[in-house]
């Protein structure tokens, strides 16, 4: 295969298409400054597009986890908050049945029959 020397550089790099057998016609040429270029681009690109995806894994992950911590304290505090109903039922309980036995004990909160008091 011949090729035309670049001026700039003087180097070609021959990149068959097809096997060896074929001319030089089916042949593509690259300097070896353009195929450097293009792995560089690829390479940044790469490197560019790895750097995007570590950074929105870490974001996610860093969202999972704030996440974690907030059911963690959400579970919490339904428990605090569970303990401390069951705590004033009770209470209400023990003040319903004091002012039950207040009230039965009183005079003033008797039931009167008006049939007994006229006879």
């Amino acid at each position: 295969m011949e090729a035309e020397v670049d001026a700039d550089d003087g180097t070609f790099t021959n990149i068959s298409l097809a096997d060896d057998t074929v001319d030089s016609g089916s042949a593509a040429l690259h300097t070896k400054q353009e195929n450097e270029l293009f792995i560089m681009n690829c390479d940044i690109d790469g490197d560019v597009e790895n750097q995007v995806e570590m950074e929105e894994k870490t974001r996610f992950i860093n969202q999972v986890l704030e996440l974690q911590h907030t059911l963690e304290d959400l579970s919490a505090r339904v428990d605090a908050v569970k303990e401390e109903n069951l705590k004033l039922k009770s209470e209400n309980q023990v003040l319903g049945q004091y002012i039950e036995n207040l009230m039965s004990a009183s005079s003033v909160f008797q039931t009167t029959d008006t049939k007994s008091k006229r006879k």
